[in-house]
């Protein structure tokens, strides 16, 4: 029970990595809102939260949208009396919009990419921070991804989507340093190929399975959305209350090399 007595919100709860992280927080005592665009996903998060005895809040958000996310993060705030912890996970792939390397990437791709993966954490921060600080205090756990760190081969060229996970980094660690004298810490978790809905393109490509060994090789599979959820519950919890700024690969090796 290391998240007893914390509020905490999760993005993108409705599947995935958020899926995970918002069961396990749960789990471990916190009390969550579950915010996602898709309602019946979130709902189906919530219900296995309450099925195993912990409590969540449903919201349904998209996370682009500025009085959407005040509000969602207000409703949160009234009904479990503040916020503790803000795990932002939500993001996507752009290459059906034409996201690749720079000379090819279409300014369509490059706006959408940013809008969702980056001014989303914006926005959930600018309104998480500003509960934290009447709080006293919080943790900010943002979502990257090791091509935040690392640049990508002709497999993983997608230079809109390397540029917004970059830039989540800068973002978060700015956080870090400006607000750890009012008590909010901010921490970065990069995954590599994690075993979500996201990663499918990757999962089928025979191609890149065979790469993992190489990819990945401390176990050379797919990660697993646990893999982070674990990560996550760790930074959120009063056990990592020394720790702000820190920049956290889960990447089975990937970024070692």
């Amino acid at each position: 029970m290391r998240l007893a007595d914390k509020t905490a919100i999760v993005t993108g709860a409705g599947s995935g990595i958020g899926r995970a992280s918002a069961i396990r927080f749960a789990a471990e005592g916190a009390k969550v809102g579950v915010l996602d665009r898709d309602a019946d996903a979130a709902q189906a998060t919530a219900n296995g939260i309450a099925e195993a005895g912990g409590t969540a809040h449903v919201l349904t958000v998209d996370v682009t949208q500025a009085a959407a996310v005040e509000a969602a993060i207000a409703e949160v705030v009234d009904i479990f009396a503040g916020l503790d912890v803000l795990f932002n996970v939500v993001g996507v792939s752009g290459r059906h919009w034409g996201d690749g390397p720079v000379a090819d990437c279409t300014e369509d791709a490059w706006d959408r990419v940013l809008d969702v993966n980056l001014k989303s954490m914006f926005l959930c921060c600018k309104y998480g921070v500003r509960a934290m600080l009447e709080r006293g205090g919080g943790s900010v756990i943002n979502l990257s991804s090791v091509l935040g760190l690392v640049g990508g081969d002709d497999d993983f060229a997608t230079h809109a989507y390397a540029a917004s996970k970059s830039s989540i980094i800068g973002l978060t660690r700015s956080i870090a340093s400006y607000y750890a004298p009012q008590g909010i810490r901010a921490n970065v978790l990069c995954p590599s190929l994690i075993a979500t809905a996201m990663s499918q393109r990757a999962q089928t490509n025979d191609h890149i399975r065979h790469r993992l060994e190489t990819l990945q090789p401390l176990t050379a599979d797919f990660g697993q959305p646990d893999d982070v959820a674990h990560a996550a519950v760790y930074l959120a919890s009063d056990e990592a209350r020394f720790v702000t700024g820190t920049v956290l690969p889960i990447d089975g090796g990937w970024t070692v090399r």
